[in-house]
């Protein structure tokens, strides 16, 4: 089953379901993390919860994308307490892209980037009840950062590149008692600033601040074991740059359960009500292929699993070179 959140061509809120065929409206639900509260007061799973509900009136999804309705699929009502994070080099072609990206250090010796690909492929799937390897984690920002299915993408001035990165990721609402709960997956665009990380590895953090997409649909239950999707780039209304993308833990080094787990053992991250938008990794970027993005190209991440396929134009920012003055009080 495949979940949504949209606008009304009345201006109102809606969240939407469909399971192979034609969307229909949840009764009730203005929004999913919502909808997701209240299966979690019933002690009850979100398709439980929806097909308690009945269906409700019909509704055009492809319009809704075409005419700029469509929202996250998950969001909060105070951005700040949505958070946009991830982890890279967990899929197993991952480790050579970055590694191409940071050459320079002695050949015999293994990069930090090969280091920590390598603990994942020793110790990224742990038997049941245990604890692997611990994974690269960043930050990106909170709901602040979070671009609506065909929305912009709007690169900083001081920005040196403006790339996707399409990825899986995964969708989690924190119940009142702190658990942690996985509403579903979605595709994703972790967009990021490949050169500004290639001048020196530990830029990682700073090339991770950037906005981010994610939908349009979220997929409930179990993410596939192989995910086989395509990554596009459109420029004046052709492609000008197309590969494969593969996810799912079949194509990773790491399971979801441990990445989850060095995610959510941090308290922080386990407060009542926050939502959570975790980007799991990818192996494919235009960037490794000597692609430079320009502002009006459309990045596109498509798979048929997951719905609607996730398009975002891009925009930069004019460049303003001036210092940011604090002011003290």
């Amino acid at each position: 089953m495949l979940l949504s959140q949209l606008i009304l061509p009345d201006g109102n809120r809606a969240v939407a379901a469909r399971d192979g065929g034609p969307a229909h409206l949840v009764p009730g639900a203005a929004s999913t993390r919502d909808l997701a509260l209240a299966a979690i007061a019933a002690g009850r799973g979100l398709v439980a919860e929806i097909a308690a509900r009945g269906p409700g009136a019909a509704v055009d999804l492809d319009a809704a994308l075409a005419e700029g309705r469509m929202l996250l699929p998950l969001d909060h009502p105070d951005a700040a307490h949505l958070h946009l994070t991830g982890t890279g080099l967990t899929h197993l072609g991952s480790a050579a892209t970055r590694d191409a990206m940071h050459q320079g250090a002695d050949p015999e010796t293994l990069t930090d980037s090969m280091k920590m690909f390598r603990m994942g492929l020793e110790g990224g799937k742990p038997a049941a009840g245990q604890v692997g390897a611990q994974p690269e984690w960043f930050y990106k920002g909170n709901g602040h950062a979070a671009v609506a299915p065909g929305a912009a993408l709007a690169s900083p001035g001081f920005a040196l590149d403006a790339g996707e990165e399409p990825e899986i990721a995964g969708l989690y609402l924190i119940g009142t008692d702190g658990q942690p709960f996985r509403l579903g997956f979605a595709l994703g665009n972790e967009f990021s600033d490949h050169v500004t990380e290639r001048g020196n590895y530990l830029w990682l953090a700073h090339s991770k601040l950037r906005p981010a997409s994610f939908g349009p649909e979220m997929l409930l239950g179990d993410l596939p074991a192989h995910v086989e999707g395509n990554s596009r780039l459109h420029r004046d209304g052709a492609v000008i740059w197309e590969r494969p993308f593969l996810s799912g833990e079949a194509n990773m080094s790491h399971s979801l359960a441990n990445l989850e787990h060095h995610h959510f053992k941090y308290g922080l991250f386990r407060q009542p009500g926050d939502v959570h938008v975790h980007f799991f990794g990818t192996a494919t970027l235009s960037f490794a292929d000597g692609i430079t993005t320009r502002a009006g190209d459309v990045f596109e991440i498509a798979c048929d699993a997951f719905g609607l396929p996730l398009r975002n134009p891009l925009t930069l920012q004019p460049d303003d070179a001036a210092p940011v003055a604090v002011a003290a009080l």
